[in-house]
């Protein structure tokens, strides 16, 4: 697989969401959404909702609320995923619909483990035919996950007998979203705190796009370059979404939304409360400015932040 570069230059790499998502996503793709904790790009999920997308695969180590209501919205009829789950505060109701009961037609469940999603993401992007791994020795998940396969070691084990060991094989999104601070123009990315699979989501992918709380001047980037987990080359779209990862956080711009993640249990349980929420907050913001501005300031400034500075570094240079 051949990544292309984005059109338009690097004044083309800047768009809307909207933009972005009618760019780069189409019926029938396999969409990576990755985040870790922090950082989730909620904001891309809402805006592949609007434009009514259908039969996706989505790609997401932690399914949470974001997959939750794409899956409600009729989007998503695959998911790979190793958690699902409501983040230590309740459960994904449409999800648990779905998979338990066929409610309201079936999903295609693909399960790993972290780290086996996380061998195939570095797989994809190393181009590689598989990853091996040792952790699923004595799990029961190769025997519902047929992409879980054994082969022979080339090599010989320690005591020279000839070892067995389980592979994945490679994921290759049509697209990946990630969120992150901020990023210049180029699409030269950084990210601090908590940090998951995003470089390697992206490197995978036919196709990046990254989602940030602010574009800065390429001063900014450079001053600090090993802040920049993602580079320029290989991001295809940068879009500026301001607290696009509502109701999780992003460190250092807001905190996390904890009440929102205890209310989805119930919410998410009732299918017609449910589709009520998505009705009011998803169509019936035309955006996530809009949806930001439903929320209110006052809102807002329950979850604002304390600075914590984290110093700073001389790299030194040639006199």
């Amino acid at each position: 697989m051949e990544r292309t570069a984005g059109a338009g230059g690097v004044a083309g790499k800047v768009m809307s969401m909207r933009e972005a998502v009618a760019a780069f996503v189409r019926d029938g793709d396999t969409v990576s959404l990755e985040g870790f904790t922090h950082l989730i790009p909620t904001a891309a999920g809402h805006e592949i909702i609007r434009q009514g997308r259908r039969d996706l695969t989505v790609v997401r180590m932690t399914a949470d609320i974001v997959v939750d209501q794409m899956l409600a919205a009729g989007c998503v009829t695959r998911l790979v995923s190793s958690f699902v789950g409501n983040s230590s505060a309740g459960s994904l109701g449409e999800l648990r619909r779905r998979i338990e009961h066929a409610d309201p037609e079936p999903l295609a469940f693909e399960e790993y483990s972290h780290y086996g999603m996380v061998c195939r993401y570095l797989a994809g992007a190393q181009r590689l035919p598989f990853h091996p791994l040792r952790s699923y020795a004595g799990s029961d998940l190769p025997s519902v996950n047929p992409g879980i396969r054994k082969v022979t070691s080339p090599y010989p084990a320690a005591d020279g007998s000839t070892e067995e060991i389980y592979v994945v094989p490679p994921v290759h999104p049509d697209v990946t979203f990630i969120h992150a601070q901020r990023a210049d123009r180029r699409g030269n990315t950084q990210i601090w705190g908590l940090t998951g699979v995003q470089a390697e989501a992206v490197y995978a992918a036919r196709k990046a796009v990254v989602v940030v709380e602010e574009l800065v001047a390429d001063e900014v980037i450079r001053a600090d370059p090993n802040r920049t987990l993602v580079p320029a080359h290989a991001v295809d779209a940068v879009v500026l979404c301001p607290r696009g990862a509502h109701p999780s956080f992003a460190q250092g711009y807001y905190d996390r939304d904890n009440a929102f993640y205890r209310a989805w249990s119930a919410i998410s349980k009732d299918p017609v409360r449910l589709r009520g929420w998505l009705e009011e907050w998803v169509y019936g913001t035309a955006d996530h400015a809009a949806y930001v501005a439903k929320l209110g300031e006052e809102f807002w400034a329950g979850l604002a932040v304390g600075e914590a500075p984290s110093g700073s570094v001389d790299y030194g240079r040639r006199l």
